[in-house]
């Protein structure tokens, strides 16, 4: 997560959604994303097939086709599952009545609660690189996600709630760099709030014991 853009009042609209298409009976929409992204993150959305796909799920191409246009609108819907979430958790911290410390922290919070319930998803918007259009207009969405919380590190910082020595954008880069690394070794079933603790005492508290 990387680069400032500038960040406007509310989620990014892509633009670009689908109407949803009734599905058959054992195979709807849900199914075959879940297993979908399961597919893209073993083995890479580039890749991975229709076939993979289709053979991971015991039912013909045909069957896929009759939910969606092809493997790039599974990868759209799937990477909008992540940024859908995430993007209602800066609009809660964006519009929240408190210091922006607070709200800083309140995100971040938030942030583990949607890695905690949407891990699969989460997962594969990390491993995005750009390569296709959904891919690029997804980047856009966590650039213009970035600059938000880099906006309010800066505020922390005029408020004299965060050191002021290090620059906006790197702390909120290794702020949420430290939050994405959890999809790394993270099961779901642990508890979400104890992490988020965790994640909120050695970033804002530090680790270094005061004597």
């Amino acid at each position: 997560m990387s680069e400032q853009v500038t960040v406007t009042t509310g989620t990014p609209d892509t633009g670009n959604s689908a109407p949803r298409r009734r599905g058959r009976p054992g195979y709807d929409l849900e199914a075959v994303l879940r297993v979908a992204v399961e597919v893209f993150n073993e083995r890479g959305y580039d890749g991975a097939s229709m076939e993979d796909l289709s053979k991971r799920l015991g039912i013909a191409k045909s069957g896929i086709y009759h939910h969606v246009s092809g493997k790039e609108e599974l990868l759209r819907l799937a990477l909008d599952r992540a940024l859908d979430a995430l993007w209602e958790a800066a609009e809660r911290a964006r519009t929240l009545e408190a210091p922006a410390i607070v709200r800083l922290e309140t995100l971040v919070r938030d942030a583990v609660a949607v890695l905690d319930a949407r891990l699969p998803y989460v997962t594969l918007l990390l491993r995005v690189r750009g390569n296709t259009e959904v891919e690029r207009a997804a980047l856009a969405r966590r650039r213009a996600f970035d600059a938000l919380v880099a906006s309010l590190v800066e505020e922390a910082e005029r408020d004299g709630d965060i050191r002021a020595d290090i620059d906006p954008k790197l702390t909120a880069r290794l702020l949420f760099g430290t939050v994405n690394s959890i999809v790394e070794w993270y099961r779901p079933g642990n508890s979400a709030a104890s992490l988020a603790d965790a994640v909120c005492t050695i970033a804002f508290d530090g680790l270094r014991v005061r004597k």
